[in-house]
């Protein structure tokens, strides 16, 4: 298992290692002594596992209150998964880091809480898989809007498939103070 920092401090992708034989393969994709040395928690509380097609944007979504961490990966296919700073005062405040998630590069991303995250698939469909910090408590979610031009994220697709809900999104410099992350927030 290789880890490696992104420009994002506290973002982390890890780069499994797989065993493959003639029979098929096999990866450890969690184990709670191993990441909580790397610094990810180790008290995830829900997994949720998704099935998108092509074409299909799903984020920017956080939670606040009752932020959630997330340690994401994907099963099957292939997206662009991407995160974004929302902590006020981190000097990457609204800087986005992205990258190519797929069952062939067997590569995790931990998303901290206080950060956005989102993803795009590039293959025909994707099974994408997520660990969380905390229970999903709906009043609690929002939305950043997926094309906000002072974020910029350089999406691998123009016309995305969205929801309801993510295409309603808000522009960052537009949420309340109150719905972004101190600091001190996102280095739990």
């Amino acid at each position: 298992m290789k880890v490696l920092q992104t420009e994002l401090p506290g973002v982390l992708a890890i780069e499994l290692d797989k065993y493959a034989d003639p029979r098929g393969s096999f990866l450890e994709s969690w184990h709670k002594e191993r990441y909580a040395g790397m610094g990810i928690p180790s008290d995830f509380v829900q997994d949720n596992v998704s099935f998108s097609l092509k074409g299909t944007l799903r984020g920017l979504h956080y939670q606040n209150p009752n932020p959630q961490g997330k340690l994401v990966q994907v099963l099957q296919g292939e997206v662009f998964d991407v995160a974004v700073d929302l902590r006020k005062g981190a000097p990457t405040f609204g800087k986005w880091f992205g990258m190519v998630l797929s069952s062939e590069n067997n590569t995790q991303l931990y998303i901290p809480e206080g950060f956005a995250h989102g993803f795009l698939v590039t293959s025909d469909s994707a099974i994408f898989s997520y660990k969380c910090s905390r229970f999903y408590d709906k009043p609690s979610e929002r939305t950043v809007r997926w094309d906000d031009p002072d974020i910029g994220i350089r999406w691998p697709m123009k016309r995305p498939i969205l929801s309801e809900k993510d295409m309603a999104g808000i522009l960052l410099k537009d949420i309340p103070s109150m719905y972004l992350f101190t600091l001190s927030q996102g280095d739990k």
